[in-house]
């Protein structure tokens, strides 16, 4: 069958702007964002406190980015209650809505690119009077129209819109680091919590075992008094050892009550564990760890990660600013039918189309995409010395974690050996009392300074337990094994794949 000239003329037509389509979409490629380049890292090259005796086998151990949580805390207890705060804590659950709202705000920015179609349908009827016309009687006309239209479509030449996307997408991936960083801040605060708990109730233990002996030593030391065996100076004596450990053990109870409501808030619910359970000893607690060097937290550390998407997307909001300053060149189209009739609006010859490209520059403003620019960049500098900023915070974690451990290492095997010296020198003041040798209040000296000896050894020993923590947070524990990537969102560089 031979084409109409008109069929003919409309597909040249249609393929001609197929043809530029294809072009302005090529031509809108270009970016002028500057290139991205890595800030020098802004601490030493290696941690000083890694060269001690305690880091000597070091390259056995593992590294904190490869362990997950539930390999380095051994405790199932500790592990169930990481998990109950993860489901129901809600600073976390903050973080995961702030997720979804980047996620929303990038896919937002990222349909820019692509043209927006609809389908449309209108139809007006109107009068109008004789005098209003050249007929000289009254009109009624109508129109009728409906069709596909293209909105007002900006064509990216200079990549504004392209760079606004690339901002947005970093934006998006620094929600997902800090939402690590919050994961990984709660477990290490849960886990902090009951370290605390933990050392709270066996300095409670040793403070009730002492208030027992020393009401026990005050019953002894009444009967004597009424038997005449003894001085009342000396019963008073003992009398003040039971009060002090009396006070002592309220004051722990007390802290203990506030340790536990701390621990239901990071919860988000009651603690969820059977008191009764059997602990591991401090050696088999928690695992050994490798500090690795300086520029691997820059791969681990989730905050440092955010921090440095975050002036990606400072970056790329410069490049956006500096295409404002060309024209903005925008597609309006509309392609269907139109007739007077409403019952003709399908029929021949009832095909119409409307093609409105338009471009704009402003050619006064006020100094506001100057001013814009300006602030883009001051921003991107901001971002800079907050990069900076999270590297060296990140250095003194672990240099503070590192001395931390190395410094209480020592302090547990002094403080064993001055436990066990107290525990003797308690042992034979008592028995030089019993045969007269010596005053009681040899034996007060000795048993106050065996109660503190006690104390400090356990607050030390979960000292170093909470150091060890620390030092898995700061090296930005478990974060090696990534997650599976959304299939809707890229990694940074990446685009997304769109069906047609």
């Amino acid at each position: 069958m031979k084409r109409s000239p008109q069929s003919t003329q409309r597909q040249k037509t249609a393929g001609r702007l197929a043809f530029c389509a294809v072009m302005l979409m090529s031509v809108a490629a270009c970016s002028f964002a500057p290139p991205y380049e890595r800030p020098a890292l802004p601490v030493a090259a290696g941690y000083a406190q890694a060269q001690g005796a305690s880091d000597a086998v070091s390259a056995a151990h593992l590294s904190a980015a490869q362990l997950d949580w539930r390999d380095y805390f051994a405790d199932p207890q500790l592990r169930g209650l990481i998990e109950q705060a993860l489901r129901n804590n809600l600073d976390l659950r903050l973080a995961a809505l702030r997720i979804d709202e980047a996620r929303a705000a990038y896919q937002i920015q990222g349909s820019a690119l692509l043209p927006t179609a609809g389908v449309s349908a209108n139809g007006t009827r109107s009068l109008v009077p004789g005098d209003l016309n050249l007929l000289g009687r009254p009109v009624i006309s109508g129109q009728y129209q409906a069709g596909v239209g293209l909105a007002s479509w900006e064509i990216d030449f200079w990549g504004r819109i392209r760079s606004l996307k690339d901002a947005a997408l970093e934006s998006y991936l620094a929600s997902e680091e800090a939402h690590r960083a919050v994961t990984l801040s709660l477990i290490t605060q849960v886990a902090q919590t009951w370290l605390g708990l933990r050392e709270l109730d066996e300095r409670i233990a040793l403070a009730k075992q002492t208030a027992d002996s020393r009401a026990e030593s005050l019953r002894i030391f009444q009967r004597r008094v009424e038997v005449g065996a003894t001085s009342r100076l000396d019963l008073t004596q003992v009398e003040v050892l039971w009060q002090q450990a009396g006070t002592l053990l309220s004051q722990l109870e007390q802290q203990r009550a506030t340790q536990a409501h701390a621990l239901e808030l990071l919860l988000g619910s009651p603690p969820q564990w059977d008191a009764a359970a059997q602990r591991p000893h401090d050696e088999e607690l928690l695992r050994e760890l490798a500090p690795g060097l300086p520029s691997d937290l820059l791969e681990n550390r989730p905050d440092i990660i955010a921090a440095e998407h975050r002036l990606k997307a400072a970056n790329a909001n410069i490049g956006a600013a500096r295409a404002a300053f060309f024209p903005q060149v925008t597609l309006t189209g509309v392609f269907g039918t139109a007739s007077s009739q409403l019952d003709g609006l399908f029929g021949g010859g009832s095909r119409a189309w409307n093609f409105a490209p338009s471009i704009s520059l402003p050619i006064f403003d006020s100094g506001l995409r100057q001013a814009n620019l300006e602030l883009s960049e001051v921003r991107r500098d901001e971002a800079v010395v907050q990069y900076e900023q999270s590297i060296q915070a990140a250095f003194r974690d672990v240099l503070d974690a590192l001395s931390a451990r190395s410094a209480l290492e020592e302090q547990v095997r002094t403080l064993r050996a001055t436990q066990a010296a107290q525990d003797e020198r308690a042992r034979l003041a008592k028995l030089r009392y019993d045969n007269g040798a010596a005053a009681f209040l040899e034996v007060l000296d000795a048993q106050r300074d065996q109660l503190a000896a006690q104390q400090l050894l356990v607050q030390t020993r979960h000292a170093l337990l909470s150091s060890r923590v620390a030092l898995y947070a700061a090296l930005g524990g478990g974060s090696r094994p990534v997650p599976t990537p959304d299939p809707l969102v890229p990694q940074a560089g990446q685009e997304i794949t769109r069906s047609p």
